[in-house]
């Protein structure tokens, strides 16, 4: 009963982290069409400049989030363009040329990264790692539970600023349909931006906490890009709710799997229950999407 509570915390911890990432990634394909390839890259890299900052500052990596979200935000926002074009080159698939642009993105930025920093893996300390906390009597880390409470609270800010605000309603119209908002006056490039520099900025400042709580290295963005396919395909693309409910999805089936099959079949067990989704659910867990 004990491991079965402690696998069940650690599957809410897992899912709890990437929430972020899941609504970032959900929202950047509402509003663009495109399935971001390179949203593992973007995690590694955030988790790279956390590690470097610290090597060379030694200021705790928590401590250097705020910035680092800022950095990447301003990245996305300047780099969208790109994208933006080469998707709406005529006569051609805009989906497939968002697919194959990012997909040619993450590779440059993985090689890259390889070339730079080798394979070796490398840690990334914070104040938070070494302590751990009691959640209903089970033992965690204290950085698992950290990671997962921000990541809880940036989602909410996320998600008043969607339903709240003005800037967030035009968000949530254009992903709706981008023909009637541009009849009332939206500026869909404009927005599209601002979505891609939000999605960037989460997805960052999500890679800092990965890198503290497993560790850094070049291909980490493969596993994780995998992740956050499965979670905007089984919670309905473009969904907000059906991003953090898949995202939580993800995590206890990791956990499980992890514990009581073997973590070797965690992707074929996972794109199993995605085909399942599929089949049964095509518009994703909360029928929304597509």
């Amino acid at each position: 009963m004990e491991l079965l509570m402690q696998t069940l915390v650690n599957g809410i911890l897992i899912g709890g982290i990437f929430i972020a990432v899941a609504v970032g990634f959900s929202i950047a394909y509402g509003v663009m069409d495109i399935v971001d390839f390179a949203v593992g890259e973007w995690i590694m890299l955030g988790a790279f400049s956390a590690f470097w900052i610290n090597h060379y500052t030694h200021y705790d990596p928590l401590m250097l989030i705020p910035a680092i979200a800022l950095f990447f935000a301003l990245i996305g926002y300047l780099f969208q363009p790109v994208i933006q074009k080469v998707v709406n080159i005529k006569h051609r698939s805009a989906a497939l040329m968002g697919l194959a642009f990012t997909f040619g993105l993450s590779t440059l930025f993985r090689g890259s990264a390889l070339t730079l920093w080798g394979f070796n893996n490398r840690n990334l300390v914070t104040v938070l790692s070494e302590k751990n906390m009691s959640i209903f009597g089970i033992t965690v880390p204290a950085i698992r539970a950290g990671a997962t409470l921000f990541s809880i609270l940036m989602t909410v800010a996320f998600a008043f600023f969607l339903y709240r605000t003005k800037t967030g309603i035009t968000i949530r119209a254009a992903a709706e349909n981008k023909s009637v908002a541009g009849l009332m006056g939206i500026d869909g490039h404009r927005i599209a931006r601002l979505v891609y520099a939000i999605y960037v900025g989460l997805t960052s400042m999500s890679g800092v906490f990965i890198g503290c709580i497993f560790s850094v290295f070049p291909d980490m963005g493969l596993r994780y890009t995998a992740f956050a396919f499965f979670v905007v395909v089984a919670g309905g693309m473009g969904s907000f709710s059906g991003a953090i409910i898949a995202g939580l999805l993800l995590g206890l089936i990791s956990s499980f799997v992890s514990v009581y099959v073997g973590g070797a079949y965690v992707f074929l067990i996972l794109f199993f229950i995605l085909y399942l989704i599929l089949v049964f659910l095509p518009k994703g867990i909360l029928g929304k999407g597509w």
